[in-house]
C-alpha cells in the first residue's frame, strides 16, 4: 500500500475529535494532528428525543473549523463516524443532509455493533492480552465486548454513558456519595443482566477518555517511573483508592489536578464507579487501559482493506518492533541476522544446561535482539542511555509496561553498572533472580551484536561447545570477518561472566565452490 494520509472525526456525545494519520508500510501508522472540541452533544438531546438547534449549530462549526484544519494539511481522505449522541436523536437523517449541505462533511452514523467492534479492532490489534472483556464508555453510551484468543465473541451497547449518568443521577457539580451509591447500583443490575461477562474472570480493558484520564491521574499520584497510559494496568484496590482519593477534591480543585483534563472534572467519578462494576461483575481483578480506541479501530480498519497483512493481532509487537527498529536505521536483513544469532546462542546454552528453557525468554531475547543499541542512531557514545530511553518511555504496541522495562534494559545493555543504573527504579517490579537473568541476557545481547560490528550480515552460525576446562564459540562466517572477530574478542569478557570460565573464538571462513 502506498502512503495515504487520512482524517477520522469523531463525533462523540462529549467530545468531538479530528484525527490525522498518515501510513505507509516501514513507517506503519502515524499520528501527525489530534484536535478536540469538547462539545456535549448529550446535553442537547430534547426530552421529544431529538437534538435542538443550539445542538446542531455547534455540531455544524465545528465540523466547518474541523474543514479549515483539513485544508491546511492537504487532507482529502475524511472518514467522520457518529456515535451516542447523533444515533439517539430522532432528527438524525436532517442532521446529516444538514451537515454534508454545510460543511461538505459525509458523517456515518455508526450502529451499536459498529462502534464496539471498533473498539475490539482497536484493542485486538495493539495489546497481546489474548482473552478479555472489554468497555468503552462515551458520553452517551457504553460499548461492552467479550474476545477470546483474539476473537469476538459478543458485543452490547448499553444506553447511558458519563454525560447522561450524570444527567441521570448527580444534582451538584460532581457527585456525592449517596448518588455514588445509586449510580453503582443501577449500572451492576445493567451489567449483572449479561449472563456472557458473569465470573468469566478475564481481565477488563478499558477503552476511551475517561479510562486515559484515570490512568494519567493514578500515574501521578504514585510517581510512575514509565510514560504513556497504553496498556497500563491497575488492580480493584488502586481503583477503589484512586476513588476515595477523587472524592476529597472540590470541583474547582478536580479542574486543576494533574493528568486530568478540565472538561472530565465532573465525569472522572462516575466512570470509575463504572469500571468498578464491571470488574466486579467480570470477578475480575485486572484493569487494564488502552489507549487505542474507535478512531484506531476505524483507521486499522481501513488500512487493512488495502493491505491485510499490515496487521498481525496474534503478534502484536513483530510489527510495532519490526518498525521501531526501521525508525532508527536498522535493515530488516540485520534484524534477521541479530535475531537468528541471539536464538543460536542461547539455545547453545541451553544444550550445556547453562540456563533452563523458556520459550518466554527466548521471544524476550529475540524481541530485543531486534532493537538492541538503537540508541546509536542518535549518538554512538552514550548509545546505551539512548536506548534505555528509546524504549521505555514510548508506548510499544504488544508490550506490557513491565516486558517494556526488561526490553529496555535487555537493548540497552552496556554493561553490569550501567544495567543496575537503568534497573534501580524498577526494584519492586521484577524479582532478584529475574534481573540477574536480563542481565546475563543483556550480556549474551552485547556479545551478539558485537559479532554484526560492521553490518555485513556475515556471520551465519554460531555453535557453543564445552571443551575441558573452557567453553569454545565456533563462528562461521561468509567471507572475511576481521572486525567481528576484534569486536567479538573484546566483547566475550561479558559472557565469560554469565557462562563461569574461559571462552575461546574460532571463526571460519565458509569454502566457496
Amino acid at each position: 500500500m502506498k502512503k495515504i494520509k487520512t482524517a477520522i472525526i469523531d463525533i462523540g456525545s462529549n467530545t468531538i475529535r479530528l484525527v490525522l494519520y498518515s501510513y505507509n508500510k516501514n513507517e506503519g501508522l502515524k499520528e501527525f494532528g489530534n484536535i478536540k472540541t469538547v462539545a456535549r452533544l448529550r446535553t442537547y438531546l430534547l426530552p421529544n428525543g431529538e437534538m435542538s438547534e443550539e445542538g446542531i449549530q455547534l455540531l455544524g462549526e465545528t465540523l466547518r473549523s474541523f474543514r479549515l484544519i483539513l485544508a491546511d494539511y492537504h487532507v482529502t481522505d475524511v472518514k467522520a463516524a457518529a456515535t451516542a449522541a447523533v444515533r439517539q436523536a430522532i432528527n438524525n437523517d436532517k442532521i446529516i443532509a444538514r451537515m454534508k449541505e454545510e460543511t461538505g462533511i459525509l458523517i456515518d452514523i455508526l450502529t451499536e455493533e459498529e462502534e464496539a467492534y471498533y473498539g475490539f479492532v482497536a484493542v485486538a490489534h495493539s495489546m497481546d492480552t489474548p482473552s478479555a472483556v472489554t468497555i468503552d464508555i462515551g458520553g452517551g453510551s457504553t460499548e461492552i465486548t467479550l474476545f477470546i484468543n483474539k476473537k469476538l465473541q459478543k458485543t452490547i451497547s448499553f444506553p447511558f454513558g458519563t454525560v447522561s449518568l450524570k444527567q441521570k443521577f448527580v444534582s451538584g457539580p460532581i457527585i456525592d456519595k449517596i448518588e455514588r451509591e445509586k449510580l453503582r447500583t443501577f449500572v451492576k443490575e445493567q451489567f449483572s443482566s449479561l449472563k456472557w461477562i458473569v465470573d468469566v474472570g478475564l481481565p477488563v480493558i478499558a477503552i476511551g477518555g475517561s479510562a486515559r484520564n484515570i490512568a494519567q491521574v493514578h500515574q501521578q499520584k504514585v510517581g510512575y517511573p514509565l510514560s504513556g497510559v497504553h496498556q497500563y494496568e491497575m488492580t480493584v484496590s488502586d481503583l477503589q483508592q484512586l476513588r476515595d482519593y477523587l472524592t476529597e477534591f472540590s470541583y474547582d480543585s478536580l479542574r486543576q489536578l494533574d493528568g486530568l483534563s478540565s472538561d472530565r472534572a465532573d465525569i472522572i467519578v462516575p466512570a470509575l464507579e463504572v469500571f468498578m462494576a464491571l470488574l466486579s461483575t467480570v470477578n475480575s481483578n485486572s484493569f487494564q487501559v488502552s489507549k487505542k480506541g474507535l478512531r484506531e479501530g476505524l483507521i486499522i480498519s481501513r488500512v487493512l482493506q488495502g493491505n491485510p497483512q499490515a496487521y498481525d493481532k496474534y503478534n502484536v509487537f513483530e510489527e510495532s518492533g519490526r518498525q521501531l527498529a526501521l525508525a532508527y536505521g536498522r535493515t530488516e536483513e540485520e534484524v534477521q541476522t541479530l535475531e537468528s544469532l541471539t536464538e543460536q546462542l542461547y539455545r547453545g546454552c541451553i544444550n550445556l544446561k547453562l540456563f533452563e528453557y523458556s520459550e518466554v525468554d527466548l521471544q524476550l531475547l529475540k524481541k530485543a535482539a531486534k532493537v538492541y543499541g538503537i540508541g546509536e542512531y542518535i549518538e554512538l557514545d552514550s548509545s546505551s542511555q539512548h536506548t534505555f530511553y528509546l524504549i521505555s518511555n514510548q508506548s510499544i504496541p504488544g508490550l506490557s509496561h513491565i516486558d517494556r522495562v526488561k526490553l529496555a534494559l535487555l537493548a540497552s545493555y552496556k554493561n553490569r553498572d550501567y544495567f543496575l543504573r537503568f534497573a534501580r527504579p524498577f526494584d519492586s517490579w521484577i524479582s532478584k533472580e529475574e534481573f540477574k537473568k536480563l542481565r546475563d541476557f543483556g550480556a549474551i545481547l552485547k556479545f551478539v551484536y558485537a559479532l554484526n560490528m560492521t553490518k555485513r550480515n556475515v556471520v551465519k552460525n554460531i555453535a557453543l561447545e564445552k571443551v575441558n576446562n573452557h567453553f569454545q564459540i565456533e563462528v562461521l562466517t561468509s567471507e572475511r570477518a576481521i572486525a567481528e572477530l576484534a569486536q567479538a574478542e573484546k566483547q566475550k569478557k561479558h559472557i565469560e561472566r554469565v557462562f563461569k570460565g574461559e571462552v575461546k573464538l574460532k571463526f571460519n571462513e565458509e569454502r566457496q565452490g
